[in-house]
């Protein structure tokens, strides 16, 4: 039997989806951007609460704790980041359903600050954060959805169209090239188009990758990109499965890599935002 005359979706499919759902677990559990969890309270009835490291748009960044003791009393400690300025302290008030608010003040896109907790619950102190080891949270312009969910949108269906097509080259699948153009076409739609859209809303500036910068982001959207490029090119009038295959394993790595690290930092002295940080 010619191997070229057939398709392998019955593998191909099922396990790209699988693979892109990992990835999309993984990108949402990992990386400097996502919210940080911490357990507080008595151990035997702690809560799991949420903090932000990330916060876009021009508001605020709310910091809430719910109610988890019968008399609580907070204080919320920050400083901008990376500066020696010394620690502001803001003390929590009682929110509406209980638990205790407070608010980061909003900072210039890229524009970062460091904060800790100091909780009185029931007479017991506790510590979220410390002065040593506190929370980062990230400042950023407002992406409106219509931009930012096809971006992820398309992110994600490369991913999980580029596995499709490695297992299918692997299995000698005939349309592996077809469906390496689709992957080519996604990742140039999210990564190439609405990629510096995002940038662009977010700190301000469409592209800061090679050859203007160094931020992350952008440059595995290039590596990705060459790589499936040159995939598609050598393809183009001979089929060479391998080249298929290498391309996808190499989107593989770099998803591995969480998302927003080393990324644009707002420098306080200079008034400006650098990369690669």
């Amino acid at each position: 039997m010619n191997l070229a005359s057939k398709n392998y979706f019955k593998l191909s499919i099922p396990l790209g989806i699988i693979i892109t759902l990992l990835a999309v677990f993984y990108q949402r559990s990992t990386g400097p951007t996502y919210p940080k969890k911490i357990m507080i309270g008595p151990q035997e009835n702690a809560v799991q609460v949420k903090f932000l490291r990330s916060q876009g748009g021009t508001i605020d960044a709310p910091v809430v704790v719910p109610q988890i003791g019968q008399q609580m009393e907070g204080t919320l400690n920050y400083r901008r980041f990376p500066t020696n300025d010394p620690w502001s302290s803001i003390k929590m008030t009682n929110g509406p359903k209980g638990g205790l608010n407070s608010a980061l003040p909003n900072q210039p896109p890229a524009g970062k600050l460091q904060y800790y907790l100091e909780l009185t619950i029931d007479g017991q102190q506790y510590q979220v954060a410390t002065a040593n080891d506190p929370i980062l949270i990230r400042y950023k312009g407002a992406v409106p959805k219509f931009i930012l969910i096809p971006h992820i949108f398309f992110m994600f269906m490369t991913m999980l169209l580029s596995m499709i097509a490695a297992v299918e080259a692997v299995r000698g699948g005939k349309n592996f090239f077809n469906i390496a153009k689709l992957a080519t076409g996604s990742l140039a739609m999210g990564g190439l188009l609405l990629g510096p859209l995002v940038q662009k809303y977010a700190f301000g500036v469409y592209w800061a990758g090679f050859p203007y910068d160094w931020d992350l982001t952008d440059n595995k959207v290039l590596v990705a990109a060459i790589f499936w490029f040159l995939a598609c090119a050598i393809n183009f009038k001979k089929r060479n499965p391998a080249s298929v295959v290498i391309a996808a394993l190499v989107l593989f790595a770099i998803f591995s890599i969480p998302h927003s690290m080393m990324g644009s930092q707002y420098n306080y002295q200079k008034g400006q935002i650098e990369t690669d940080r």
